[in-house]
C-alpha cells in the first residue's frame, strides 16, 4: 500500500531569501567594518616605515651634524609604501623646503586605494613631532 503523504527534502523559495536577507544584512555591517581595518593596517606600515627613515636620517646627522647632502635634501632610501610589491599607498617624501642643517619634516601621501583615507597625510618631524589630518591617526 503506498502511502497518502509525501515526505518533501530541500528548502522553500522563502527560506532561501530569508538567508540571502541575512547574509545581505551581515554584509552591510561587516564591509565597512573590514575597509576600515585595511585602511588602519595600511596606515600603521607607513608610520612605522616614516619612522625608519627618520632613524635613517638621525644616522646621517650623527655622521656629519648635517641632514642635508651637499646642502639638498639627501635621497631617500625609498620612497613609497609598501617597500615591497607592486601596489603604493603612501608616496614618502620630504615637505617641501623642510630639510636644513638641523632639522626635517617626512610625509606619507596616501595614493591610490588609500586616497580616501580620514588621517591624510602624514608627517613626523626631527623633533618627534607627528601630525596628520585627524587626531587619532598616530
Amino acid at each position: 500500500m503506498v502511502p497518502s503523504y509525501r515526505i518533501d527534502r530541500g528548502f522553500t523559495l522563502i527560506e532561501l531569501m530569508i538567508v540571502v536577507a541575512i547574509i545581505g544584512i551581515i554584509a552591510t555591517i561587516a564591509y565597512p567594518s573590514y575597509v576600515s581595518q585595511v585602511e588602519s593596517t595600511r596606515r600603521a606600515t607607513a608610520q612605522s616605515e616614516l619612522m625608519e627613515l627618520a632613524q635613517w636620517m638621525e644616522r646621517r646627522h650623527t655622521n656629519g651634524f648635517d641632514y642635508r647632502e651637499d646642502g639638498n635634501a639627501p635621497t631617500l632610501p625609498f620612497t613609497k609604501s609598501p617597500r615591497e610589491g607592486s601596489a603604493t599607498f603612501y608616496n614618502i617624501s620630504f615637505s617641501v623646503g623642510s630639510v636644513s642643517r638641523n632639522s626635517y619634516v617626512l610625509q606619507a601621501v596616501p595614493s591610490n586605494a588609500q586616497a580616501s583615507d580620514k588621517c591624510g597625510a602624514l608627517t613626523l618631524s626631527s623633533t618627534g613631532a607627528r601630525g596628520a589630518a585627524a587626531a587619532d591617526c598616530w
